[in-house]
């Protein structure tokens, strides 16, 4: 049976203490809504819908970023859940099929989890996600009879009784579509707050005798972002999370609590991650490559065999081929390396190529940038590039050249020659002294002076 997802995203976040919509706070490098929506997108769905209120445009840009097909709807009014899912209807018409509702500040729930649900829906008219909860506070509480959930009962509505339940509503509702929508019809605002719970649609569907259950799992995917110490802790957690399955993935992390993961990073396995190294969106480490302590990549893919660091930047549009050396205090950016190149020392490669082999000299700079326009440099295979050579782009050294140290190269440099752009030395005798000299006594006579 085919699935569609509604994940409700219109919240303001009055916690957070932000102009920024709540979903669009950044949880490994990438919005709270990102996440969830990953995590439905592995079931494959039919449809996506992102129900949207405050600051509706900025959270469908963020929506078709991750999705170009998701359908984006807007909840004008706040007036509960099921009315915010009520607001899906419409761009779920035809769809058939089962519906998962999801939350765009809850972003830790795994694939697996609503696969589970998915299995369980075979076999019950709506199946919701719960957890047992270690510090209930204020949760809705499932009150269950058996396997069969007989309600959900909202904090503010319960008695003694039912708040000393520990099995607690995560929210996440799992039911076919038309069913769905047509207990959503059934919903009042009879209760503390006036508004439309989807929770009810529980009670509703066992009134109708309808079978219902609750699928368990870990209280710490449920964790919702409220606030910024929210945020915090559910970045702790996805931080801790990913530590765990790279190193189940084959990955060895020195001091895994010191690597910090984005949203997106692959490593492959057998690769060696020194201490304090932090990822950023957009970056793939192939097999038996090594990243050394402190050093940041985002946007790059690293191939088997390089090294990377210690202390080096790599920046978007970075390619490390295989057995590439990358040292300390080097940058890259948008550069290509090719097989067994290496920049070692105190450099920074922007816009540019180097071919096989090739050696780039410490404090090596490609000027890339004239102040309006950027420019490429090529470097070719086998090339050594002197220490403290300046590459004003655009600019081409053709394979096995080379450049002498502290050359300014301003035009290209033909295959096999040997550049040289600096100017002559000159030597001025005893010059030195003469002028320490009168320096010297001019700092005497300023001292006199001011005493």
């Amino acid at each position: 049976m085919s699935t569609s997802l509604v994940i409700l995203a219109a919240g303001q976040g009055t916690r957070m203490q932000s102009d920024l919509p709540k979903v669009l706070h950044r949880l490994a490098g990438a919005p709270l809504l990102h996440h969830a929506m990953r995590s439905g997108a592995a079931l494959e769905p039919e449809r996506t819908v992102v129900v949207a209120g405050h600051g509706a445009d900025r959270v469908e840009a963020a929506a078709r970023e991750a999705d170009p097909d998701v359908t984006v709807v807007l909840q004008a009014e706040q007036k509960g859940t099921a009315h915010a899912v009520q607001q899906a209807q419409l761009a779920l018409d035809g769809a058939g099929g089962d519906v998962i509702v999801l939350y765009g500040d809850t972003p830790l729930i795994r694939p697996e989890t609503l696969g589970a649900m998915k299995e369980a829906r075979a076999n019950h008219a709506v199946v919701v996600l719960g957890f047992e909860a270690a510090n209930p506070g204020r949760y809705g509480r499932l009150v269950m009879d058996g396997d069969t959930l007989e309600r959900i009962v909202e904090f503010k509505d319960a008695t003694d009784e039912e708040r000393s339940i520990t099995f607690c509503n995560s929210g996440v509702i799992c039911a076919e579509s038309d069913l769905l929508f047509d207990l959503i019809e059934e919903v009042g605002n009879d209760n503390a707050s006036g508004e439309y719970y989807l929770t009810d649609i529980i009670g509703l569907a066992r009134g109708r005798g309808l079978s219902v259950t609750a699928v368990a799992c870990e209280e710490s995917e449920t964790l919702g972002v409220n606030s910024r110490a929210d945020l915090a802790a559910s970045e702790a957690a996805f931080q801790a999370r990913a530590r765990l399955a790279a190193m189940d993935d084959g990955v060895t992390l020195e001091a895994p609590d010191t690597v910090v993961f984005a949203f997106d990073t692959y490593l492959g396995r057998d690769a060696i991650i020194e201490p304090y190294v932090v990822f950023g969106l957009g970056v793939t480490v192939e097999t038996g490559a090594r990243i050394r302590a402190f050093s940041h990549l985002e946007g790059c893919h690293v191939s088997r065999g390089a090294v990377v660091g210690p202390y080096a930047r790599l920046r978007p549009g970075t390619e490390l081929a295989e057995d590439v050396r990358v040292g300390n205090f080097v940058e890259i950016k948008n550069g290509v390396l090719d097989t067994g190149s290496k920049v070692n020392h105190l450099t920074y490669i922007g816009d540019a190529s180097i071919g096989a082999g090739s050696n780039i000299g410490a404090g090596t700079i490609t000027c890339n940038y004239d102040g309006v326009f950027k420019h490429r440099t090529e470097i070719g295979a086998g090339v050594f590039i002197g220490s403290n050579t300046m590459l004003v782009a655009p600019v081409k050294v053709g394979d096995e050249a080379m450049t002498g140290s502290g050359s300014v190269i301003t035009s290209d440099v033909p295959p096999g020659a040997l550049a040289l752009g600096r100017a002559k030395q000159v030597n001025k005798p005893g010059l030195a002294r003469r002028m320490m000299e009168k320096l010297r006594a001019a700092k005497r006579k300023l001292s006199e002076r001011e005493s």
